[in-house]
């Protein structure tokens, strides 16, 4: 199962790189995923820029093509994601937005930080999204209120309930990911 972890926000200075920093060594050491990182900072995606809808996957730009194909191998996503004013950050909604079929029938979940809420009313609002995509957004995910306090010299070091999350919430998206394979493969 090949798993990709985005880290969703692109502002100097963000908490997003040492916390999916973290994540990403718990995801290997879970061991039940191929795991790769997209940080979309150095995807830096233009807002959207495709003139034909998603649907019909006719892309005319080779940013929107890699995009397609790294989105397409994977069978899970979680995404690491701040709340920016009660909402998903752009960067993430953009990145959604490039694609449609890619995301087909593929489980998701959240790894999410900020102040006293976590980052969840983030999560909350890209949950909405998700279905419209065929993404199945799963319950289980890794909460971190007051993450900055977690940070130290640009290292974030998660507390043993933090691993513990991220241990069950990566099982309950294995089992999904496996759950959906057979409508991932292609149509007869």
């Amino acid at each position: 199962m090949k798993l990709e972890i985005l880290i969703t926000s692109t502002r100097p200075g963000r908490l997003g790189l040492p916390i999916g920093q973290w994540f990403t060594e718990r995801a290997k050491q879970h061991g039940g995923f191929d795991v790769g990182v997209v940080d979309l900072l150095e995807l830096a995606l233009p807002m959207i820029d495709e003139p034909r809808h998603p649907r019909f996957a006719q892309y005319e730009h080779e940013h929107t093509k890699a995009w397609s194909r790294r989105v397409s191998a994977a069978d899970a996503f979680v995404f690491v994601t701040p709340e920016y004013n009660h909402g998903s950050p752009p960067a993430l909604i953009n990145a959604l937005d490039y694609l449609y079929r890619e995301w087909h029938y593929k489980p998701a979940a959240f790894v999410s930080y900020g102040g006293i809420s976590g980052g969840t009313r983030s999560v909350e609002m890209t949950k909405q999204v998700l279905p419209t995509l065929k993404i199945m957004p799963i319950p289980e995910s890794v909460i971190l209120p007051f993450a900055a306090k977690l940070v130290t010299e640009g290292v974030f070091a998660g507390t043993e309930a933090n691993a513990t999350s991220a241990s069950a919430m990566l099982d309950e998206l294995h089992r999904w990911a496996t759950a959906l394979t057979p409508m991932r493969a292609p149509a007869a």
